[in-house]
């Protein structure tokens, strides 16, 4: 009698097991990482200081299975790469970092936001923009712009 549940059992687990394989397999099979269209802000576009619109960015975010994230990443380039995070001045390092989930479970999302302010006291210059995408399966890419933050830039007329 132990032997009719014992092999019932068996094939049971055996079952479960190689499904459990195959979801890791899908997940792993992934190798391909999303593509970033990034089309505002521009390479060397100069951003207005102060501005209370906040920044214009808009981009498209691709994957060929499933996005699960983004981050967006706003850094001083001020000696090229040293990060110094003050100026003499008084004024201080702009910067912004935040990862957002509304791309979960889709392959495609865009994105029209205006979430990064300039303070009115950031020390202008030369600023990396740097936007990061991963997918589910943890793939990862990321796309730079050289930006410039100005107290002569132009207002962002960007109302939507």
């Amino acid at each position: 009698m132990k032997t009719k549940l014992f092999i019932p059992a068996i094939c049971l687990l055996a079952g479960l097991s190689f499904l459990a394989s195959c979801d890791d397999n899908d997940k792993t099979s992934d190798v391909t990482p999303p593509i970033i269209s990034l089309i505002e802000p521009e390479e060397g576009a100069e951003l207005l200081i102060g501005s209370e619109n906040g920044v214009h960015l808009e981009m498209d975010l691709t994957d060929d299975v499933e996005l699960k994230s983004y981050r967006i990443n706003v850094h001083s380039n001020f000696d090229h790469h040293g990060h110094t995070t003050r100026a003499d001045d008084g004024t201080v390092a702009s910067s912004f970092d935040q990862v957002y989930d509304d791309a979960a479970g889709k392959k495609n999302h865009h994105v029209h936001m205006h979430d990064i302010k300039i303070p009115a006291n950031a020390t202008p210059g030369d600023y990396h923009l740097m936007i990061y995408c991963t997918d589910a399966a943890k793939n990862e890419t990321y796309i730079a712009r050289n930006i410039v933050l100005s107290t002569t830039a132009e207002e962002d007329r960007d109302d939507d």
